[in-house]
């Protein structure tokens, strides 16, 4: 038994480490989901802003919403008809178009990046779906749990978050692995937090994270889409 489940668990890592790496090709190192328009705005100076932005997103904003679409994914993939709702919800509640665009464009490349993975074939996926649904499901059709899916779907944003730091020069490598290692326990605890959340338990009330997207539509010499 022991054996078996040291087998389960090294899948589930091996998938979850390729599915968000930084090298599946879902672009997101072309996305800042208004990171870009915070620091152009001052919003975001320096690594103590940085990091307050970061555990913000994930305590009050659409970071947590993304979970929870992500653990709903994970209990519904095997139907097809919650999966679109879930996705239609999800669709309705991001905050400005960048990132749905965003959302989407990532979210549809993952889907396609799934074939070489044979378990992911029996999944009907809705259209123009959203990166947390189609990680969700790709997880739940492997047996992967939801608290395990947050933690890794979490991490990667938020690594994408730092390296995109680096490059509007808001700190150096230092600094982003310094915060990575103050956000651990953070993220740990926010999978906890919202491993049985519900459709029923969402909210946004990270109101300028989502205005800071907005401005970044128009934001003049920009390095990322959104």
């Amino acid at each position: 038994m022991m054996a078996i489940i040291i087998m389960a668990n090294s899948l589930e890592l091996a998938r979850l480490m390729a599915w968000l790496s930084p090298v599946f090709p879902t672009g997101s190192f072309a996305y800042s989901s208004g990171l870009e328009a915070a620091v152009a705005n001052n919003a975001v100076t320096d690594q103590s802003t940085l990091k307050d932005w970061l555990i913000s997103l994930m305590i009050y904003g659409r970071l947590r919403n993304d979970a929870i679409y992500l653990n709903s994914a994970v209990q519904e993939w095997q139907d097809a008809d919650a999966l679109g709702e879930i996705n239609q919800l999800a669709l309705a509640g991001t905050g400005s178009a960048e990132l749905q665009n965003d959302a989407v464009a990532q979210g549809n490349a993952f889907v396609v990046a799934l074939e070489g993975w044979p378990d992911t074939e029996k999944i009907i996926f809705p259209e123009q779906v959203i990166l947390p649904v189609a990680v969700g499901a790709a997880c739940g059709s492997s047996d992967i749990g939801a608290k395990s899916a947050t933690i890794a779907f979490v991490h990667a944003f938020l690594t994408n978050q730092l390296q995109i730091a680096i490059r509007l020069s808001v700190m150096g490598q230092t600094g982003a692995s310094a915060i990575l290692a103050d956000l651990e326990p953070h993220i740990i605890k926010f999978a906890e937090a919202t491993e049985f959340a519900t459709l029923e338990d969402l909210g946004n009330s990270a109101f300028i994270a989502d205005i800071m997207s907005m401005h970044h539509e128009t934001q003049n010499g920009r390095m990322f889409r959104s």
